[in-house]
């Protein structure tokens, strides 16, 4: 449970941090400038984007990766991190009521 929490945070924490590095760079833009997954990835290691391609291309499924994995790296990064957080949270939190009362040992 707690390391489904703590997923949640960290992926929600990151989304939060790229929706901002989006709204920063758009109003530096002067225009909306979505930063999308797959530009992201390219910026941060083309090579493996490269592999994870071939690898589902070649040894996977091959239309898995045109109509599916292509249309989810057109969105923008921080939707991809912010709603599998919040997924995360809600399947993974605390389900103690936490205003009932307690019964102490004595």
């Amino acid at each position: 449970m707690i390391i489904g929490r703590i997923l949640g945070w960290l992926c929600l924490m990151l989304g939060i941090m790229l929706l901002g590095n989006e709204l920063l760079a758009s109003l530096k833009a002067g225009e909306w400038a979505p930063q999308l997954l797959g530009q992201l990835w390219f910026d941060l290691d083309a090579k493996s984007l490269n592999l994870v391609q071939a690898v589902v291309q070649r040894y996977l499924f091959a239309q898995l990766w045109d109509p599916i994995i292509v249309e989810l790296l057109l969105w923008p990064a921080w939707i991809i991190f912010v709603v599998p957080g919040v997924l995360f949270l809600i399947l993974f939190r605390d389900r103690r009521n936490r205003f009932a009362p307690r019964k102490y040992l004595n």
